[in-house]
């Protein structure tokens, strides 16, 4: 099976996995702000993990396997990394939304429901995570894209967990917020067909467009990921979930890839 379509499943499935996350809203267990900070952190560390070894180490390897001396291959990483970053910013700033504990950002005059602001806010942060997956296959490399693919997905558990717990104590219905959970993880494929389109056109901006998939990875998990875990001092909780996330997805990236 060709390595795209194999792709296409799998960012679906990846996007899926928000869905399953937000399950246990309708069993009668009650979810502590601690284990929420705990599952916030395990999300920006498997990320931050995703972001080193499934994106710019490879980011690398590709700039210097297509004839790039070293320093131009690190040059081409800052630079891809930067923009990225500056990508996501721009989303930050003119995109109205609410994070979970931070509250509203660029809200101004605007009178969209909290329900539009969470999507909005979730919406930013799954689409560098399908354009990383759709990048690595788009460039037919499953031994990557299989290890990123299964690390988002199990920090994606737990990001559907809590974007339906955020939305059922805003008292909407706990089938509503599954549905909401459901249509935020969907944006990943999205981002992943994004990816491949990207590569399938011109393979020799691979590089590049790893290293911005990084960038803008790195900014979702500085700015919003680790503060929303340490809200609350929940700063030891936050701490404990990244270490566990960077190592599972280490370990994964390391046997896998």
């Amino acid at each position: 099976m060709n390595s795209l379509v194999i792709g296409a499943f799998v960012s679906l499935g990846v996007g899926l996995a928000t869905f399953l996350g937000a399950l246990p809203v309708l069993l009668p267990i009650k979810f502590t702000q601690r284990s929420q900070g705990i599952m916030l952190g395990f999300g920006g560390g498997v990320m931050l993990a995703a972001t080193s070894f499934s994106l710019i180490v490879p980011g690398t390897e590709a700039a210097i396997t297509q004839g790039q001396f070293p320093i131009n291959a690190a040059l081409i990483m800052v630079g891809g990394v930067f923009l990225g970053g500056l990508f996501l910013q721009l989303a930050h700033r003119f995109l109205p939304h609410e994070h979970f504990f931070k509250g509203k950002e660029n809200c101004r005059g605007q009178k969209l429901k909290r329900i539009w602001l969470f999507i909005a806010a979730i919406t930013i942060h799954n689409f560098p995570e399908g354009l990383a997956v759709g990048v690595n296959f788009g460039n037919n490399d499953i031994n990557n894209g299989i290890p990123i693919a299964l690390g988002i997905a199990l920090q994606n558990i737990p990001e559907g967990l809590v974007v339906a717990l955020s939305l059922v104590t805003e008292k909407y219905s706990p089938s509503y917020a599954i549905w909401i959970s459901l249509l935020t993880g969907l944006v990943e494929p999205i981002g992943a067909l994004v990816g491949v389109a990207v590569i399938s056109v011109a393979n020799s901006i691979l590089p590049w467009a790893m290293a911005f998939a990084a960038g803008a990875m790195l900014f979702v998990i500085s700015d919003e990921i680790i503060p929303e875990s340490h809200r609350q001092g929940l700063e030891k909780e936050g701490t404990i979930g990244v270490m566990v996330g960077f190592v599972i997805m280490m370990f994964l990236d390391i046997t896998l890839g």
